[in-house]
């Protein structure tokens, strides 16, 4: 009797395994099955209408889906610095090459862009401040001639497309990438604005002043169809890695904070929120300094169900959306800080803010370099770095390469004078491009923790400048310019920000509080000034 039972036991067993693999079968297929049956377009419902049932969301196939988990999941993405792209797993140079191939193969058609009222009520007249500002000889002046050395990408031979894929509107990302052949030499105004953006970078800056590519990737950023989303690894709070539908990739930052409120007044600099307006300003105010180290970055009104829930192939992201008592779409996704139900970004009903900050080139294709910042804070509630407690802790810095030659103690300096202007304490790392050794620019990455406070000037940020006494004359006399009232610099913020499609980016007390800052860094500059005369009084005194 008891052999009988446990044969039947055994039995049960095997059968509740072959029902479950039998399933596990069933929903891998499902999706193709749902392609095939599916072939018209599908009907998303509009902004005001209820979200669609989640239950009928068709997944990818397992070849995919572990691509795509290794795009969210990463383990060396580069977490400390927060890059806005992913590293590859294998490294491949070739492979990457062929993706950026592929990508830039298959371009859009061109489509009349139709303006709404506001955006073209928010266009600047001509002979604004900020026109006259870029019209002053401290704005035209030239980078060095480029040769091959300081170019990131040599065009003709780093980079080859295929001109027929642009032709394929109807390629949903599930070819191979074998499937077409180059079959010609293209110019780079046909190549996407993503590429031609990474293109243009050399060692000297990431886009030229009068650059159009950068305008017309801001457009993309905008109105260009996401096709995939996955969160980002790494970092404290919620991050989103979008592609577009001309395979142009951005870092999406969601809306955390309405424009009015302020960093609270308890909270630590690292437990500070990430605001996507912050991202935006900076872009611009970046490029007001002409340092132009900043990715261009947009803001965008995202539909939550049609452009997150209903593209991501993210299962952990996508398990985190649910309809909240107001019936509201909302979600809050994985990640250190602030991703709970409790701290869930929701919708109205489904409409949510965003920045987006276009992706630098590939890691494996323009390999980049994370340096500590020597003035890194100590990210503790009760420990002080060591440059808070020593005066003279610049001369240290100045012993020490890659700081004791070239200019990046004067990068650092004007990293420095940025972050004050915005009131950012979060600057830990910094990142340059490996092939221009240590002769290049700095990258201003990560500038979320900007403009929390304009009631309040952190002078703590200034220490770097006060301790070395040092600035680059260029920085110093843009500085006197923007500090006059012509070229007020809260003017020409507020006239660059109203390009933005989420205008107004910032209220007028930040705009207040940057001329009131600005002041600040132009005495202490003076102050320096003279410190240094009577160095060299007292030098040639002792001689």
């Amino acid at each position: 009797m008891k052999m009988i039972l446990l044969r039947k036991f055994r039995v049960l067993i095997l059968m509740v395994f072959l029902i479950a693999c039998s399933m596990h079968i069933m929903i891998d297929l499902l999706p193709k099955l749902e392609r095939h049956s599916n072939s018209g377009c599908s009907c998303s419902h509009s902004p005001s209408e209820e979200p669609q049932s989640w239950g009928k969301q068709g997944w990818p196939n397992k070849h995919t889906l572990r691509i795509l988990q290794d795009f969210s999941n990463e383990p060396s993405s580069n977490v400390s610095s927060h890059s806005l792209e992913r590293i590859p797993v294998t490294g491949d140079k070739t492979q990457s090459v062929k993706r950026l191939e592929h990508y830039g193969q298959r371009g859009d058609r061109k489509r009349p862009f139709i303006q709404d009222a506001t955006v073209t009520k928010n266009m600047p007249v001509k002979g604004s401040r900020l026109s006259a500002l870029y019209d002053h000889p401290l704005y035209k002046r030239s980078p060095p001639p480029l040769t091959d050395e300081d170019t990131l990408f040599n065009v003709n031979t780093d980079i080859r497309f295929d001109p027929k894929a642009a032709e394929d509107q109807e390629w949903n990302g599930e070819g191979t990438m074998d499937e077409f052949s180059p079959t010609g030499e293209l110019t780079a105004d046909s190549y996407p604005n993503w590429l031609r953006f990474h293109i243009g970078i050399n060692r000297y800056e990431l886009y030229s002043r009068h650059n159009p590519v950068i305008d017309a990737l801001l457009k993309d950023l905008v109105t260009q169809r996401i096709t995939s989303v996955a969160m980002k690894s790494g970092g404290t709070q919620l991050k989103l890695i979008m592609t577009f539908q001309n395979y142009g990739q951005a870092l999406f930052k969601p809306m955390k904070q309405t424009r009015e409120q302020e960093t609270p007044p308890d909270f630590f600099y690292f437990s500070d929120f990430e605001r996507h307006n912050a991202e935006i300003a900076a872009f611009h105010l970046d490029k007001i300094l002409d340092f132009r180290r900043v990715p261009p970055v947009a803001g965008r009104l995202v539909n939550m169900t049609k452009e997150i829930r209903d593209v991501t192939r993210d299962k952990k992201l996508w398990r985190t959306f649910f309809i909240s008592p107001a019936n509201n779409v909302c979600f809050y996704g994985e990640c250190s800080y602030y991703c709970s139900t409790e701290h869930a970004l929701c919708g109205k009903p489904d409409q949510i803010e965003g920045s987006l900050a276009a992706f630098l080139p590939d890691l494996a294709l323009a390999k980049r370099k994370t340096w500590r910042n020597p003035w890194r804070r100590s990210y503790h509630k009760r420990k002080k770095a060591e440059w808070e407690v020593d005066p003279d802790y610049c001369e240290e810095v100045k012993q020490t390469p890659p700081y004791d030659s070239g200019t990046r103690l004067l990068d650092i300096m004007d990293m420095t004078i940025f972050d004050f202007l915005m009131g950012n304490m979060d600057r830990h790392h910094y990142e340059t491009f490996e092939k221009f050794g240590n002769e290049t620019f700095i990258i201003h990455l990560d500038n979320g923790r900007g403009f929390g406070k304009h009631s309040h000037d952190e002078m703590s940020i200034l220490v770097p400048l006060t301790q070395c006494c040092r600035v680059r004359k260029s920085t110093h006399l843009r500085l006197q310019l923007l500090a006059k009232e012509e070229y007020k610099l809260s003017m020409l913020m507020a006239e660059s920000l109203v390009r933005d499609r989420l205008s107004p980016i910032l209220i007028q007390p930040h705009l207040d509080a940057m001329d009131r800052r600005l002041r600040q860094v132009c005495a202490n500059l003076e102050v320096d000034h003279l410190k240094s005369v009577m160095d060299k009084k007292k030098k040639r005194e002792i001689r």
